[in-house]
């Protein structure tokens, strides 16, 4: 550094020794005598040497982002006959191309590519909704939410719900993971959480059933009914099953002022209680080992309590962004019509 060097050299013109000088400047004799030299032959420059650059690069930063756009192309696209690229065979394209060879390592690419943060990534899919009713659907569930909260509901089932072990995480010892009986016989049928969520409120309630039906929803719908029994109007949102479409369900809804919001096909992202049923997932049945339906059911009503007296802690938010970006089917679309552009 520069100042050890002057160090080095006021030392040497006050006629210290040069062991002295090493130990003062804490390097050895022979960097000692070095930097004495130099100075002899260049004087002050030698304080700040120009140190040469090293090899210069093969790779420029051209060469780079020509990398990067090759690596996020479909190898099909360019006429090669497979479907992703491999570190070693993204070299060879590059190696071999006609219009701009570029040599570079597979760990060269590799550590170019992260850089730029360019990951090998799993595939994601979407369903685009084939409902001709799609924006209006969108636009009047958006509607419902944003003007009338506190006289909004959502319902939907969660489930199925098994009575089996199920695989999890938890904190233990190193080398000392808990440990779940492996059981592959399911004995007890299945149930399904009918849920209720209060938008305005952020509350949700719910009964376990044992099947899909009719009669379930509605009562269902009776209970947010009765939660918000001022006799104005509400507005349900829920999907497009058949059993919420039944005939009584509609002649109900009707006879008590409660408005049904159904979400248009693939487009369950749009329920807002969707995103409250990974919490219910996460915290109920991952990593559990019920005996049964019974024990199951308590333990989730259970859980219903604590989360409705604790809606905003960061554990039930953090589920609860993990499971809307599960669900969420459109890339990022907002609910409804699409914003409009500024002039």
């Amino acid at each position: 550094m520069r100042w050890r060097r002057a160090l080095v050299v006021l030392a040497s013109a006050g006629g210290n020794t040069v062991p002295a000088i090493a130990r003062l400047a804490s390097a050895s004799q022979d960097r000692v005598r070095e930097m004495i030299h130099r100075f002899n032959e260049l004087g002050m420059a030698s304080l700040d040497p120009q140190w040469a650059g090293g090899r210069p690069r093969r790779i420029t930063a051209d060469d780079e982002n020509f990398i990067v756009e090759t690596a996020a192309t479909r190898p099909e696209t360019l006429g090669l006959p497979f479907t992703r690229w491999s570190l070693r065979k993204l070299a060879a394209c590059l190696r071999e191309g006609a219009e701009r060879p570029v040599r570079a390592s597979a760990e060269r690419l590799r550590r170019i590519l992260h850089a730029h943060d360019i990951t090998f990534q799993r595939t994601r899919t979407w369903k685009e909704s084939n409902d001709p009713e799609r924006e209006t659907k969108l636009a009047r569930i958006e509607e419902a939410i944003e003007r009338y909260p506190q006289r909004c509901f959502a319902f939907d089932e969660f489930g199925p719900l098994q009575i089996r072990p199920v695989a999890g995480s938890g904190w233990s010892r190193k080398s000392r993971p808990q440990r779940q009986r492996a059981n592959y016989n399911k004995l007890h049928g299945v149930r399904q959480f009918h849920g209720c969520y209060s938008v305005g409120e952020d509350t949700l309630w719910g009964r376990v059933r044992q099947h899909k039906s009719a009669a379930n929803t509605l009562a269902a719908l009776k209970s947010i009914r009765a939660h918000r029994n001022d006799g104005e109007p509400i507005y349900v949102i829920l999907d497009n099953l058949s059993a919420h479409k039944h005939q009584t369900i509609r002649d109900w809804a009707s006879d008590n002022r409660v408005e049904l919001c159904y979400t248009p096909t693939y487009s369950s992202w749009a329920n807002p209680i969707e995103a409250h049923f990974g919490p219910l997932r996460e915290f109920v049945l991952n990593n559990s080992d019920h005996r049964n339906h019974t024990a199951l059911t308590r333990r989730l009503h259970a859980h219903l309590r604590w989360r409705n007296a604790n809606a905003r802690d960061p554990a039930v938010l953090a589920a609860q962004r993990r499971e809307r970006a599960r669900v969420r089917a459109e890339r990022d679309r907002r609910w409804g019509l699409p914003a409009t552009q500024a002039a």
